[in-house]
C-alpha cells in the first residue's frame, strides 16, 4: 500500500508540472513579446491565429484525446488488439487531417473573410500555417493521454518538458530574427509543434506498427461524438470573445484584442497556482465519492474546495496589487507604452477568477459520477448567452462590454451546472466560504475600481489585499479560535 501510494504521489506531482508548462511557457513569453512586438495589433493577430489553430486542433483530435483514456482500458491485456487500436487511433486522425486540410485550403480565404471581416486576418498564408500547427498539436495531445492512461509519468514529463523547451525556444529565435511580425512566432510554433508530432508518429509507429481497423474506430464514436461537441463549446467558450471584439470594435479593433488577451496573460499566474492545487486534491476527492453508496460532499470534500477559494482570494488580491507595477517596469523597460492599457483591465480580469471558484466545486459531481452527457447541451446554453451578452455589449462598452459578459456566462454556467446535478448528487457547503465571500470581494472591486483605480491605484490595491484577508479571517474565525497558537509560538 505504502509503495502504491509513494508512486500515486509522484506520478500526481508529475502530471501537476507537466500539465502547468503551456501555462507557464504564456508566462515566460510575455516580457519576450513585449520586447520584440511592438504593435498591440500584431500581439492581438497573433492571438487570433493560435486560437483557430487550437480548432483545428480540437476537430483533428476528434476527440480521442479524452476517449483513449476508456478504451485503452479495454484491450490492454490484449497486446495484438491493442496495438491495431492506438496505431488505428493515430492513423484515423492522419485522415482527419487530411480532410480538415482540404476543407481549409478550398474554403479558408472564403470562410476568414466572413469571420473576421476584413484582409487584417487573412487564411493565407498565416492561416494556413494554423491548420498545420493545430495537426501536429493534436497528435501530442493524444499521445500525452496515451501515456497518462498508460502510467508512464516520466516519459509523459520527458514529452512534455521538450515540447515546451523547443516552442519557447523556436518563438524567441522567430521574434528575434522577425521582430514586430507574425512569421517569427507563426513559424518558430510551427517548426517546434512539427518536430514533436513528427516524434510522436515515429514512436507511435515504432511500438504499436502501422494499422487502420475502421470498425474498431467507429465503435468508439459514440462516446466521441458528443465529446467532441463539448469540446468545440469548450472551445467557443474561451476564445470567441476575441473574435467578436475584432469585429465589433470599429477602431484598432486587433490592437484591442491584444490588450484584452495580454490582460489575461498577466494574470496566467493565478491560473498555474490554481490548476497545481487543484490537481494535487482531485484525485483525492475522486477516490471519496468512488467508495459512496450515496453520493454527496463531504467535510472533507468541502474543505479542499474551501482551501481553494481562499488561496484564489489570496492570489486575486495580491496580483492585482502586483501584477500593475510588473507590466508597469516591463513597458517602461523595453518602451513599449502602448501595452500600458493592458493595466487598467487586470483589476476587472481578476474578477473572473473569483467567480470561476465555485465553478471548480459545481462540476466535481460530473466527473465522481462520469455524467457527461447532458455537459454538450448545457454549454449550448451557456456559450449561447455569453456570446448573446457580447454581441449586445461590446459595441457599446468595448472590452468592459466582453468582461462583463465573461462574469455573466459564469454565474450561468455555475447555476446550470448546479441544478443539472443536484438531482443525482446530495451538495451542502459552506454558503460564505464558498459564495459569499468571493462573490462580496469581486462587488466591491468591481464597483470602487471604475470611482479610484486610476486616481489612488496603489492605495486602492492595498485595500483589496487587507478586504480579501478580512473576510477570509471572518469566514475561519471558527477554525482560528480552535487554533493551539501557544504550540506554534513554542
Amino acid at each position: 500500500m505504502n509503495l502504491i501510494t509513494k508512486k500515486f504521489i509522484r506520478n500526481s506531482v508529475i502530471y501537476t508540472i507537466a500539465g502547468a508548462l503551456p501555462m507557464a511557457s504564456a508566462i515566460i513569453l510575455l516580457p519576450v513579446y513585449v520586447e520584440y512586438i511592438k504593435s498591440a495589433s500584431v500581439y492581438g493577430a497573433l492571438i487570433l491565429y493560435m486560437g483557430f489553430s487550437l480548432l483545428v486542433q480540437v476537430l483533428v483530435t476528434y476527440s480521442f484525446d479524452t476517449s483513449i483514456y476508456n478504451f485503452y482500458h479495454d484491450f490492454k491485456h490484449n497486446r495484438a488488439q491493442l496495438s491495431v487500436f492506438v496505431s488505428s487511433v493515430f492513423t484515423f486522425i492522419l485522415l482527419v487531417s487530411l480532410g480538415i486540410g482540404a476543407f481549409f485550403v478550398v474554403t479558408g480565404h472564403w470562410l476568414f473573410e466572413r469571420v473576421y471581416g476584413d484582409d487584417q486576418i487573412s487564411f493565407y498564408p498565416y492561416g494556413l500555417v494554423a491548420v498545420v500547427t493545430g495537426v501536429f498539436q493534436s497528435l501530442f495531445k493524444v499521445n500525452s493521454s496515451l501515456l497518462q492512461t498508460q502510467e508512464r509519468a516520466i516519459g509523459f514529463l520527458i514529452q512534455n518538458l521538450i515540447s515546451f523547451s523547443l516552442i519557447a525556444s523556436f518563438t524567441i529565435v522567430g521574434l528575434h530574427l522577425f521582430p514586430n511580425e507574425l512569421t517569427g512566432p507563426m513559424l518558430g510554433r510551427l517548426f517546434a509543434v512539427t518536430i514533436s508530432g513528427l516524434w510522436v508518429l515515429f514512436n507511435v509507429y515504432r511500438e504499436y506498427g502501422f494499422h487502420y481497423n475502421f470498425n474498431l474506430i467507429k465503435s468508439t464514436f459514440g462516446f466521441n461524438h458528443p465529446s467532441l461537441i463539448y469540446q468545440i463549446m469548450q472551445w467557443f467558450n474561451n476564445y470567441y470573445d476575441k473574435i467578436l471584439l475584432k469585429l465589433y470594435l470599429p477602431l484598432e479593433s486587433l490592437a484591442q484584442v491584444g490588450v484584452y488577451d495580454f490582460a489575461f496573460k498577466c494574470l496566467q499566474a493565478i491560473e498555474f497556482v490554481l490548476t497545481g492545487f487543484y490537481n494535487s486534491f482531485f484525485p483525492k476527492v475522486l477516490g471519496i465519492t468512488a467508495l459512496q453508496t450515496e453520493k454527496r460532499t463531504t467535510v472533507e470534500i468541502n474543505r479542499y474546495y474551501n482551501g481553494l477559494t481562499a488561496v484564489t482570494i489570496i492570489l486575486v488580491t495580491g496580483c492585482i496589487f502586483i501584477m500593475p507595477a510588473v507590466l508597469q517596469q516591463l513597458v517602461d523597460w523595453f518602451n513599449r507604452p502602448q501595452y500600458l492599457p493592458v493595466i487598467k483591465w487586470i483589476p476587472y480580469i481578476a474578477i473572473t477568477y473569483l467567480l470561476r471558484s465555485f465553478r471548480f466545486y459545481v462540476a466535481m459531481p460530473y466527473a465522481s459520477l462520469k455524467y457527461s452527457k447532458p455537459l454538450p447541451l448545457f454549454y449550448l446554453v451557456i456559450v449561447t448567452i455569453k456570446i448573446a451578452g457580447m454581441i449586445l455589449l461590446i459595441p457599446k462598452f468595448g472590452i468592459h462590454g466582453a468582461i462583463i459578459a465573461t462574469w455573466v456566462g459564469y454565474i450561468v454556467e455555475v447555476t446550470i451546472l448546479f441544478f443539472g446535478v443536484k438531482n443525482k448528487f446530495s451538495i451542502q457547503f459552506n454558503a460564505f466560504k464558498l459564495i459569499v465571500a468571493p462573490l462580496l470581494l469581486a462587488l466591491i472591486i468591481g464597483g470602487i475600481e471604475p470611482l479610484f483605480g486610476g486616481t489612488y491605484p496603489l492605495l486602492l490595491h492595498a485595500f483589496y489585499i487587507f478586504l480579501g484577508a478580512a473576510l477570509l479571517i471572518w469566514a475561519y474565525r471558527n477554525e482560528l479560535k480552535a487554533f493551539e497558537w501557544k504550540k506554534i509560538i513554542k
